[in-house]
């Protein structure tokens, strides 16, 4: 087995730390997130900087192949993604490395490193806690955040309630950071359905998609009942899609039950 490892020269690591973390990476037990198919775990590194480790699950066999020669790993997006988004003046905690674990033939794992954020919430509260402190001027913020990345061309594919950390940073001011990012789109413009449609993953309550939307039609000085209308329309072809992806999963696991 080979392993290629990247590291961002502006971080306070070696390659010979990185490779330590990941040969010790099962031995971790501080996890952020533990799924099925990927898992994020933290450490502290000899610098006492806290970094996050990001293991995607082995792909399987058509993709192994695949992603050993004609495509980019997901943690090789995160990591120049991340890169371009900091360079763009963007906040996402900052890229450490990214690891690659190959044979001759085939890809197997791959891991992506970034330093910890610790935010005060994300997008996710709001939508489940309906009267969450600050609430509105929280969704205008946020607004304001994804409309400059659109003006940037930023088309993040996983806008969704999971993946946009929120710091607080003044009595009525906060920081948004995105992370998840191995699914972006850069445009050298982007027009308004398609800016509508990035919306689309985010709630599926209707008062904060119109607070959202309200928001965004000041900024493109477009009238609110054409941004709200919009906006709402996107909303809910992705809540049908989703809920039909969802009732498909249900009949498959019955199926495969019986």
């Amino acid at each position: 087995m080979m392993s290629k490892i990247v590291l961002n020269n502006n971080f306070p690591t070696t390659k010979k730390e990185i490779e330590s973390i990941i040969k010790g990476y099962d031995s971790i037990n501080q996890y952020i997130a533990k799924g099925t198919r990927n898992s994020i775990k933290k450490t502290q590194l000899e610098s006492g900087k806290i970094v996050t480790i990001k293991s995607f699950k082995i792909p399987n066999i058509i993709n192994k192949f695949i992603y050993k020669f004609f495509r980019q790993s997901k943690a090789e997006r995160s990591f120049e993604y991340a890169n371009k988004l900091v360079n763009l003046g963007f906040l996402t905690p900052l890229p450490v490395a990214y690891i690659e674990e190959t044979t001759t033939i085939q890809f197997l794992k791959s891991y992506y490193l970034c330093e910890l954020v610790e935010a005060d919430l994300t997008y996710r509260e709001l939508v489940e806690i309906p009267d969450y402190p600050n609430k509105i001027e929280i969704l205008k913020q946020f607004t304001q955040f994804t409309y400059q990345l659109h003006e940037a061309g930023i088309e993040f594919l996983d806008h969704s309630p999971g993946n946009t950390l929120i710091k607080k940073v003044g009595e009525n001011s906060y920081d948004f950071y995105l992370v998840d990012l191995n699914r972006m789109n850069f445009h050298t413009k982007m027009d308004f359905e398609l800016r509508m449609k990035n919306f689309s993953r985010l709630t599926p309550y209707n008062d904060m998609v119109e607070i959202m939307a309200k928001e965004y039609a000041k900024l493109i000085n477009e009238e609110e009942t054409k941004v709200i209308n919009e906006m709402w329309k996107k909303t809910e072809e992705f809540q049908t899609k989703f809920h039909k992806k969802q009732e498909r999963k249900k009949k498959l696991k019955k199926l495969i039950g019986k």
